[in-house]
């Protein structure tokens, strides 16, 4: 068999079967630099990601361009332009407190619980890669307040929306989001409503702190209640496929949680950051300076290349080795400064659960390889696996 070749770029990087040598090369000869064919800076290194992402002159959109153009007058565009994450500012601070305080607030037991009786109802019904982002978007939809007769809708319609707003998406998936992105506006609407009228879930919760930190504004509420599951939607999916792909390639983690159940935490945590599901952000920068010790011109954009950061020996010592008790492990998935992801305890819990479900019914780890690609991605790396 001929050797692999690397990938032709970072973005490529995403897809590929094993990118991570090209990713080290990245953090030891390029940390930062500019990528003349993609027309944008790269971040790698630990330091450079870092600095980058609490850099307060960069921004997490175009500047010209708060919604993607394709996006613009829909009601995806609508969601997309509310969204705490893709913002930044004054708007951007008091809704991101409120959305940590909210996620924060959720009782682990119950997070775990849910994410079991979901794992046991779905694991047998649907394909392994349908299972896959239908167990987060049904745990987090359950601790929104969505009715489980509501679920295969609010899964179908999650699963369109995040397609349609990808920038990979065609005409034909941005017309199928943006009716996705109407049909979760209105659920969310009536949910929000009800809700209101007295009975408890994560999207009420969100609204009374959003107002405890000043941010009334019910479209926001209902934007970010449908930006937990669209996150979740992705994230968790990839966690769940490359965590999987982690047991088939390393042994002896495979044999630890064979026998011992528990040990799978380590092995999800550990996946989080050797083989990462978000592996790169981009960023723009607003004003003329130094970024990241380089001199920068307003308007640039950075892809911030996450999954190299976690393999930088700066951050985490001997990177290439997967080991599940590493200690003082440093994790740049979830991003850092104030865009950090609050959710990285959720995704992790949903994931334990649905791993485990999977292989308490059979699943064989090192029979997925064969066949296995990844679906077509700019950023997040999940395993597509053979029928």
């Amino acid at each position: 068999m001929p050797p692999m070749l690397p990938p032709a770029d970072p973005i490529a990087a995403v897809t590929h079967a094993d990118p991570y040598d090209y990713y080290a090369g990245l953090v030891a000869r390029r940390p930062l630099y500019h990528d003349e064919a993609l027309g944008m800076w790269v971040a790698s290194s630990a330091a450079s990601v870092t600095s980058v992402l609490g850099n307060a002159q960069v921004r997490v959109r175009p500047l010209a361009e708060k919604v993607p153009a394709a996006l613009q007058e829909t009601p995806a565009g609508d969601i997309f332009g509310r969204l705490v994450r893709m913002n930044d500012g004054a708007s951007h601070c008091p809704f991101k407190q409120a959305i940590a305080a909210t996620l924060q607030s959720i009782d682990a037991a119950r997070v775990a619980s849910l994410a079991d009786h979901w794992a046991h109802r779905l694991a047998g019904t649907r394909s392994l890669n349908d299972f896959m982002p239908a167990l987060p978007v049904h745990v987090v939809g359950s601790l929104l307040g969505v009715a489980d007769d509501a679920m295969p809708a609010l899964a179908q319609d999650a699963g369109d929306f995040v397609r349609g707003i990808a920038p990979v998406a065609d005409a034909a998936q941005r017309a199928c989001g943006a009716g996705a992105a109407a049909a979760l506006l209105a659920l969310f609407r009536r949910l929000l409503a009800a809700q209101e009228m007295g009975g408890d879930g994560l999207l009420i919760r969100l609204a009374h702190v959003a107002r405890e930190f000043g941010r009334a504004d019910e479209a926001v509420v209902i934007a970010n209640g449908i930006g937990f599951l669209s996150q979740a939607y992705e994230a968790t999916a990839g966690l769940i496929g490359n965590t999987l792909v982690a047991l088939a390639r390393h042994h002896d983690a495979r044999a630890q949680v064979a026998q011992d159940a528990r040990q799978l935490s380590g092995v999800i945590w550990e996946t989080l950051r050797a083989d990462p599901p978000v592996q790169n952000t981009r960023r723009f920068v607003a004003d003329d300076g130094v970024v990241a010790g380089q001199r920068m011109r307003r308007g640039d954009a950075i892809l911030v290349v996450l999954a190299a950061a976690g393999r930088d020996p700066a951050a985490n010592a001997e990177p290439a080795r997967f080991d599940t008790a590493r200690q003082d492990r440093r994790l740049f998935t979830f991003g850092a400064a104030v865009h950090a992801c609050p959710g990285e305890r959720i995704a992790a819990a949903i994931a334990q659960a649905g791993v485990a479900r999977l292989l308490a019914g059979g699943v064989r780890p090192e029979a997925l390889l064969q066949g296995m690609t990844y679906r077509p991605s700019g950023n997040v790396r999940m395993p597509l696996f053979a029928d």
